[in-house]
């Protein structure tokens, strides 16, 4: 009897090109079957078009794939019979009922009518929807459609599930509801691909993280790992006058010899302790800090020390934050 492959997804050298755009430059990958394996990096890193390579969407130009052993340009059938897609908008009839949404694809899958409104009906209750089976889908909120769109793609329970972006412009509720989902189905032995913008996000859900931009992976390991990268600890300072922030951003990068953040709050900043220090080294830096900005009547209302988030691993990697913005879509995705 063959034995099962040892990673759900295995890529060598994997490369895609649009034009003169290298949208997938060269990534490889291994993926452990019953993980979460987060994609991380903004808009145009090249996250959807790797996903859509794996998926058997998109062909490769050069470099390997495989899912559970099986080529994806080779064996392409037996991929797409182990794994289901969640894009990055809600694939939904507007005007059917979500009840209906989900009858017609377990029938399109081959579901008699009785299994196809039995399965409709586990899914709509595993998912919070059943209150809502019978409305139009046009007027459910993005959330619900959301856990619909995910409810689809468990008609059938893949092996392997891709999730592209799937809390995009979800409000915090429903952001964490998918993430319970997305727990719940990786505790039962589903692979999850995760794709996302959301740094908390990654660091909430993954256990293994890939930091990708401009189509190469740059950084690859546990969230603890990613934020050893940069450093043992972000001192994170509130100042009571924002006026005296940039005073204080000059004191602190001269005192801790370290580059200093500034917050989007605007009286906040987050110096980054050194890659060196040992945790008492670190712990009287701080203090001598904090103690120089007193000296220098410089009030702060809050501080603390602690490990850095992953948007600072990735502001330390690339030289620019990964926060979702109103960046262009990545081309053909």
């Amino acid at each position: 009897m063959k034995s099962p492959p040892e990673y759900a997804i295995e890529t060598t050298g994997l490369t895609k090109r649009f034009g003169t755009t290298r949208a997938v430059d060269g990534i490889d990958l291994a993926v452990r079957p019953g993980t979460v394996y987060g994609f991380l990096g903004p808009n145009g890193a090249g996250k959807t078009t790797t996903i859509r390579l794996l998926a058997t969407l998109l062909r490769p130009d050069s470099g390997t794939a495989r899912v559970f052993g099986h080529d994806v340009v080779r064996a392409a059938d037996a991929v797409r019979r182990r794994v289901s897609l969640t894009g990055q908008f809600a694939a939904m009839d507007d005007d059917l009922t979500g009840h209906e949404n989900l009858v017609l694809l377990s029938r399109l899958l081959g579901f008699s009518w009785n299994q196809a409104r039995g399965r409709t009906q586990e899914l709509l209750a595993a998912f919070g929807l059943t209150e809502s089976a019978n409305r139009p889908v046009k007027t459910l909120s993005g959330g619900m459609r959301r856990r619909l769109d995910l409810a689809a793609s468990l008609i059938v329970t893949p092996d392997l599930l891709f999730l592209d972006e799937p809390t995009t412009g979800l409000d915090p509720h429903s952001r964490n509801q998918i993430w319970e989902v997305v727990r719940v189905m990786a505790g039962n032995g589903t692979t999850v691909l995760l794709t996302t913008q959301y740094l908390d996000e990654a660091d909430q859900l993954a256990d293994r993280i890939a930091v990708i931009d401009h189509g190469t992976i740059i950084a690859e390991g546990t969230s603890g790992h990613l934020k050893a990268l940069v450093g043992s600890g972000t001192l994170h300072v509130r100042v009571s006058d924002a006026t005296q922030r940039s005073l204080a951003e000059q004191l602190l990068a001269h005192i801790l010899d370290v580059p200093v953040l500034k917050e989007s709050d605007p009286a906040a900043l987050s110096p980054r302790t050194n890659v060196g220090d040992a945790p008492g080294a670190t712990s009287e830096r701080v203090a001598h800090a904090l103690a120089e900005l007193s000296r220098a009547g410089i009030a702060v209302t809050t501080f603390a020390l602690g490990q850095p988030s992953l948007d600072e691993v990735f502001l330390t990697l690339t030289g620019h934050a990964a926060h979702p913005g109103t960046a262009q879509q990545e081309a053909h995705v």
